[in-house]
């Protein structure tokens, strides 16, 4: 037998036993639930606490989903899979989290250069197709769909299928003002995994390369295990997911998908 590895500070350490090619994330909490990984090395599985877990789904809003919006048939499909998840999660104990851009009048007036002008690409070259006009945030987008990202908006709203999936007494909602919910530890995103115990992240949502990988790489930094369940999110940037599940299951933390975490096992010992 290999000798265990350990990673991390005493008291917050991942074990690795090689034998097995099982990542212990669970910090000594039980009860313990494994889940095989669908990138990186071969029949390698992580085993987790979901007391010490939240599945994050990030930006599944109408401005990103809806074909009044934009046309986006692999985020419309991961929908469908995250509804299955948030089920799993809910059965075995994963808190649900809602990560959404929520502007208000402030964070327009504060917002920097760079984020302005990633969605004002619309002033810049207006595209054929006026659904798909960004042209800054805050900005009326007309036929009742509101102001760009503002809170309260319809646009902002989570489209319709998960909306009916989440449940106010008991899922955490929070709004965020830049393409990563966690880029700074004030957040409202920051303060709830801060006070909530949370240690182990699963990642799901729109659009995989930019605000879900860069709340997952920002909460990487700042030393939580990220998860990426691949088939719940999507992207429509060419490239951009084998990317992100090569970058994630090689660096960044693992990668499942949500078959593997429906078929996930609790250890003998623990509750089924």
């Amino acid at each position: 037998m290999l000798p265990t590895l350990k990673f991390g500070p005493q008291g917050d350490e991942w074990a690795y036993d090689r034998d097995a090619k099982i990542y212990d994330l669970t910090r000594g909490v039980s009860p313990e639930y494994t889940i095989r990984t669908t990138q990186g090395p071969a029949d390698t599985s992580i085993t987790l606490a979901p007391r010490l877990s939240a599945l994050v789904v990030i930006d599944m809003q109408n401005f990103f989903l809806h074909p009044r919006c934009r046309d986006h048939p692999t985020g419309l499909a991961a929908a469908g899979r995250i509804i299955e998840l948030i089920s799993k999660c809910r059965e075995i104990g994963i808190k649900i989290i809602w990560l959404n851009w929520g502007l208000n009048e402030d964070d327009l007036s504060t917002m920097p250069a760079a984020a302005q002008r990633s969605f004002a690409s619309g002033l810049i070259t207006p595209p054929s197709d006026e659904r798909k006009a960004r042209n800054g945030f805050g900005f009326d987008m007309g036929e009742g769909r509101g102001r760009l990202l503002m809170e309260g908006s319809w646009n902002a709203n989570l489209y319709a299928p998960l909306q009916d999936a989440s449940r106010e007494d008991s899922d955490t909602f929070c709004t965020k003002n830049r393409i990563s919910g966690f880029w700074n530890g004030e957040t409202p995103f920051a303060k709830v995994l801060a006070n909530g115990g949370f240690r182990t992240l699963l990642f799901a949502g729109v659009n995989t390369d930019q605000c879900v990988l860069g709340t997952l790489a920002d909460a990487y930094y700042r030393g939580w295990d990220c998860v990426m369940v691949e088939d719940c999110c999507a992207t429509n940037t060419p490239g951009g997911q084998d990317v992100t599940n090569y970058n994630t299951s090689t660096g960044y933390g693992f990668v499942v998908d949500s078959k593997a975490i429906i078929e996930g096992t609790f250890d003998s010992g623990t509750r089924k």
